[in-house]
């Protein structure tokens, strides 16, 4: 079942890496006023992040990590008073 998940996981991966690039690339044009360049990367952000969203549906979730032991306070020992020598 791990070798079924592998491909589409490794694809949602590589699709991930290329939107923040890309997105990336978009904020960095629209800061320099560069809005030619910006309007031109929104058809491709829009088609990988479809493909996103269908893979990500596609792929079964993965479990939540198990969560660790967090240690609790206990009781104080005595009273909080002055200590008697």
């Amino acid at each position: 079942m791990a070798d079924a998940d592998t491909a589409p996981r490794a694809r949602l991966a590589e699709i991930e890496r290329d939107l923040a690039r890309l997105r990336y690339r978009h904020d960095i044009a629209m800061s320099a006023f560069r809005f030619e360049e910006a309007t031109a990367l929104g058809p491709r952000i829009a088609a990988l992040e479809a493909e996103r969203q269908a893979l990500a549906a596609a792929v079964p979730a993965r479990g939540e990590p198990p969560t660790a032991v967090i240690p609790t306070l206990g009781a104080p020992r005595g009273p909080r008073g002055r200590r008697r020598r």
